[in-house]
C-alpha cells in the first residue's frame, strides 16, 4: 500500500509539480511567522510551545485522517497518503532550477546560470565562475533530493501520512526560525535540534544509497574522513558522500560577497563541471529507483505473510 502511493504520488507530481514556494507553503510560512513575533522573546521554552503549535496541528491532522479514513474504508487512506505525499515531497520542488541552470551553463550562459542559483539558494552568486555554479548547484541537488524526497519516504515508511508531515513541517521550521534567532538565539534552537534528531538516520540512509548506486569505497571514504568538518554534519555526511559517488570534488573555496569563501573540501577526483551535474541527475534518480525496490520487496514480503 505504501508502495503504490508512493509510486502515484512521484508519477502525479511529475505530471502536475507543486513548486516549492506553493500556497500551502506559504501559508505554513506566514503562520510560523506570525507565532515567532508572538512568540520570540529569547526563551528556549517559548520557542518549544510555537513549534508544538505550528507542527502539532499538521501532524495529529494526518494521522487523525489517516486512521478515520482506514475505519471506513482501506482505499480513501491509501488515497489520503497519496494526497500527503503529494504536498510534502516530489522532485520538481526543486529539479526545475537545477535543470534551468544546466541548460544555461550548457548554452554558456553563466549569467542566467548566476540568477538562477541565486533565486535557488537565496545566497549571492553573482561573483560565481562556471565551475563554482556547478559546484554549488550539486551541492544544493543533493541536500535538496534528501529534504524533499529521501526523508519525506523514510519518515512516511516509518509513520504514515504523518510521518511525511512531521518531517516538512520539522524542515521548515528549522530553516525558517533558526536563522533569525532573536537576542541570544534560543527561541530557534528547539526547532534546530529536533530537526538534526529526526534527520538524523534519514541523511544517513541518503548517504548509503549514494554510495551504493556510486562509487561506494570513495563515498564511504569521504563520509568518514570529511563529512566531519562541514559546518552542519548532517549536510556533509550527505554531501561527502555524494560528492565521492560521483569521483568530483564539492565544498572548497568560492567568490562571494567581494572575497574569497574559505569551505573545506569533500569528495575526491575531478572538479565540477555540466558533465558532473548531469551524473548527479542519474545518480539521484538510481537512488530513487533502489529505494522503490526495496519497499516493493519489502511490501510484497508483507502481503505474502
Amino acid at each position: 500500500m505504501k508502495f503504490l502511493a508512493l509510486l502515484v504520488a512521484l508519477l502525479l507530481e511529475q505530471v502536475r509539480p507543486v513548486r516549492n514556494r506553493n500556497r500551502l507553503y506559504q501559508w505554513f510560512g506566514l503562520y510560523a511567522a506570525g507565532l515567532q513575533e508572538k512568540f520570540d522573546d529569547g526563551r528556549y521554552q517559548h520557542g518549544v510551545i510555537a513549534w508544538l503549535l505550528a507542527a502539532g496541528p499538521l501532524v495529529l491532522v494526518a494521522a487523525v485522517v489517516y486512521h478515520a479514513l482506514h475505519l471506513i474504508a482501506a482505499p480513501l487512506a491509501w488515497a489520503w497518503s497519496v494526497v500527503v505525499l503529494y504536498v510534502t515531497m516530489g522532485f520538481r520542488q526543486f529539479s526545475h532550477f537545477f535543470t534551468d541552470i544546466l541548460k544555461a551553463l550548457n548554452n554558456d550562459d553563466p549569467a542566467t546560470a548566476r540568477r538562477l542559483l541565486g533565486e535557488w539558494s537565496r545566497e549571492s552568486a553573482a561573483e560565481f565562475s562556471s565551475t563554482e555554479i556547478a559546484r554549488v548547484a550539486i551541492e544544493q541537488g543533493l541536500l535538496s533530493s534528501h529534504r524533499f524526497v529521501f526523508g519525506a519516504i523514510a519518515w512516511f515508511v516509518l509513520l504514515g501520512p504523518a510521518g511525511a508531515v512531521l518531517y516538512r513541517a520539522s524542515e521548515m521550521l528549522a530553516a525558517q526560525w533558526s536563522p533569525r534567532p532573536a537576542a541570544d538565539g534560543e527561541f530557534g534552537r528547539f526547532a534546530a535540534r529536533f530537526y538534526f534528531w529526526i534527520d538524523w538516520l534519514p541523511a544517513r540512509a541518503t548517504a548509503l544509497t549514494f554510495a551504493v548506486v556510486g562509487n561506494f569505497e570513495d563515498a564511504i571514504y569521504c563520509w568518514r574522513s570529511q563529512a566531519a568538518g562541514w559546518n552542519v554534519r548532517t549536510q556533509g555526511v550527505i554531501l561527502a558522500a555524494g560528492a565521492g559517488a560521483l569521483g568530483i570534488r564539492l565544498g572548497d573555496a568560492l567568490h562571494q560577497y567581494g572575497s574569497v569563501q574559505f569551505r573545506p573540501e569533500l569528495g575526491m577526483g575531478g572538479e565540477a563541471d555540466v558533465d558532473a551535474m548531469e551524473s548527479t541527475v542519474r545518480l539521484i534518480w538510481r537512488s530513487l529507483v533502489l529505494w522503490m525496490f526495496l519497499l516493493l520487496i519489502v511490501s510484497l514480503a508483507h502481503a505474502l505473510g
